[in-house]
């Protein structure tokens, strides 16, 4: 598997683009929906609380093990939020796709569909992946109900698995698409997103 590189993915709804320090500031301005960090495992509050989240990012993507990514409606080039490759194992061939946010203006549009399906592309084409994984809060019914919805395949619960922000533990959920299944679930999302009006 190649090392991953900072790319610039694109589609028809959305654009993701490497993350910089200096979306920083735009990051925050968008953040500001507590909704989006009722299940977050690390304080969002603050300009500092999201400097600190990119300065993570970047520092996965210095050694190797993240990817990270704003995201912007292709349509106005607006910044509508952040999703990476995390977890990167070069060895087993396999990343795992997350920290993924959108404004919740946006959460009902085709970017989310979009972005997953350019991930996942990228991470079987040019990169060479066995594996694509997605894990979450088992209590996120919205984001297991998406990961179904484009045919990743559900492997189910560790309990207790993460620390939240408020101290307490949580169960994660974790979903799969492994390199056997990428035509099928290529042609699935595809078909989803013709549906979808042009431009979001």
């Amino acid at each position: 598997m190649l090392r991953p590189e900072p790319v610039t993915l694109s589609g028809k709804h959305v654009v993701l683009e490497p993350l910089l320090r200096e979306h920083s500031p735009e990051l925050f301005a968008i953040s500001r929906h507590a909704q989006l960090w009722i299940l977050s495992l690390v304080p969002m509050d603050s300009q500092q609380d999201i400097d600190a989240y990119v300065a993570a990012a970047l520092e996965g993507q210095a050694a190797g093990t993240a990817l990270p990514f704003v995201q912007r409606c292709a349509r106005s080039g607006a910044l509508v939020g952040s999703t990476r490759f995390g977890n990167i194992d070069v060895f087993n061939r396999k990343v795992e796709v997350g920290w993924t946010w959108l404004t919740p203006e946006r959460q009902r549009s085709g970017i989310n569909t979009e972005a997953k399906y350019l991930l996942l592309r990228h991470a079987f084409e040019t990169l060479g992946c066995y594996r694509v994984e997605f894990k979450g809060d088992a209590r996120n019914e919205k984001s297991r109900k998406a990961l179904q919805r484009i045919g990743a395949v559900f492997e189910g619960i560790l309990r207790q698995h993460m620390r939240t922000a408020d101290g307490g533990q949580r169960d994660s959920f974790y979903f799969s698409v492994i390199a056997a299944e990428w035509p099928q679930t290529k042609a699935h999302i595809e078909a989803l997103m013709a549906s979808y009006p042009s431009a979001d």
